[in-house]
């Protein structure tokens, strides 16, 4: 698996910021700022949870892909560097005994 086309998406995003492209759906989601941002990622995890309900995993691939790429326009607003969040699940990947206790209410969720 090649996790560079993460780092090249990325990039691109980070290109669109810097340099409006007219028609750029990216540069439409930078014009209209964190709001619509945040709002999109809403909408993206509401149809990820959908697709996995459903047990459809075309339709999942899909709906994760548009998760990443709209968590990756967040990322670039807030200026977020794809290190930091690589960086965080290098530390996570590394815990030992990582199990937190779990309550009642947790069984059900």
């Amino acid at each position: 698996m090649d996790l560079s086309v993460i780092e090249k998406l990325y990039e691109v995003v980070a290109g669109r910021k810097e340099n409006y492209e007219e028609g750029s759906y990216t540069c439409y989601l930078f014009e209209k700022g964190l709001d619509k941002i945040c709002k999109k990622i809403g909408e993206e995890s509401a149809e990820t949870i959908i697709a996995a309900k459903n047990r459809n995993n075309e339709e999942l691939t899909l709906e994760i892909s548009d998760l990443i790429y709209h968590l990756i326009v967040l990322m670039n607003q807030a200026e977020l560097p794809l290190e930091a969040v690589i960086d965080e699940l290098e530390k996570r990947s590394q815990k030992i005994g990582n199990l937190k206790p779990t309550r009642q209410t947790d069984k059900n969720s």
